[in-house]
């Protein structure tokens, strides 16, 4: 694994993406995996979130259950770039922030405990920069595990059966917000993140387990930034494909080795028809580019017109809002 020769370090940052202990001291649990103490699991994950290598330990949620989502673009004029990409970061509901190869160049995933609060953010945005706001919200997705194989291991994770919405609670709203902050990296983390919301560790712990189970809380564990770690080629594909032939290719594209997401949202007619979007991690631009040829040399999206929007820079890497905080005017 790229800069970490350290057995323990490849293993924490790798092997804890997902499936985290969800028990009253979870760093001693994961301690005990890697041979190691309590003291010093916390002191690594402290010490590579201070490096930016980590962004927390904590949640991605299931899109538009506890919360909703969407993902959203403007044209930002050259001399304007950045500019427009602190008004759109000052959105809190904004918890990526990217800027892309194509005229469309601002990439961000606009979140918010409703759709109401995603559109009045949006709104916010177009009104502040002046800029017309491309609004493409999910319509099915083919693999939105998030997490990213440090040791570059492709195989993919398919979209699992549908959440149970069913199960939700008015109280678990500020626990997935709290672990879409982060765990603290203290000795009892549930315990610190229930004391604020006037619950127990054991409620906490219950709570999260039920969520888990339902496929609410997709992914709890270590969440990296690939881009810190070496993996700094990587780039958007979007596919002009009709809806019954996305029907037929996502499967396909969504276990194609190094595609890491891949999914099926609305398109702007006129504007933006792609529909098919898949996101693929590289650690070289020619590492990216030849995985793309490979997939779109499957008969399933062989010529298909595609897009391969690489990033350039990240604005803004965080957890998604799912409890309402206060809004910029």
């Amino acid at each position: 694994m790229h800069r970490f020769a350290d057995p323990i370090d490849r293993a924490l940052l790798d092997d804890w993406q997902r499936d985290f202990p969800v028990a009253a001291r979870p760093f001693a649990a994961l301690a005990q995996h890697l041979g190691t103490t309590e003291a010093d699991v916390i002191a690594r994950l402290r010490a590579r979130q201070a490096a930016g290598q980590i962004t927390r330990v904590g949640a991605t949620v299931a899109p538009n259950t506890i919360a909703a989502s969407t993902l959203a673009a403007v044209a930002a004029p050259e001399g304007r770039v950045e500019q427009v990409a602190a008004i759109i970061g000052e959105e809190p509901g904004v918890n990526h922030s990217y800027l892309r190869e194509n005229t469309w160049n601002l990439w961000f995933v606009a979140t918010g405990p409703d759709r109401a609060h995603v559109g009045a953010a949006l709104a916010r945005i177009a009104r502040r920069s002046g800029l017309r706001v491309l609004d493409l919200p999910l319509v099915r997705p083919f693999n939105l595990d998030l997490g990213f194989s440090l040791r570059g291991e492709t195989g993919a994770r398919l979209a699992p059966p549908p959440p149970d919405i069913t199960v939700l609670r008015p109280v678990d709203r500020g626990i997935v917000q709290a672990l879409m902050r982060g765990l603290p990296l203290t000795l009892r983390p549930y315990a610190d993140i229930g004391a604020p919301l006037g619950l127990d560790m054991d409620a906490v712990i219950a709570r999260i387990r039920v969520l888990v189970a339902a496929r609410i809380i997709a992914r709890l564990g270590v969440i990296v930034r690939h881009r810190a770690l070496g993996w700094r080629s990587n780039a958007m594909v979007v596919w002009d494909l009709p809806h019954d032939a996305v029907t037929i290719a996502g499967p396909v594209l969504a276990a194609q080795p190094g595609v890491t997401l891949c999914y099926e949202r609305a398109p702007v007619e006129g504007v933006w028809p792609y529909r098919l979007y898949s996101m693929i991690h590289a650690r070289s631009r020619a590492e990216a580019l030849a995985r793309l040829g490979a997939a779109a040399d499957r008969p399933e999206l062989r010529g298909a017109p595609h897009l391969a929007l690489f990033s350039s820079h990240c604005f803004k890497q965080t957890g998604a809002m799912v409890a309402g905080e206060r809004t910029p005017a």
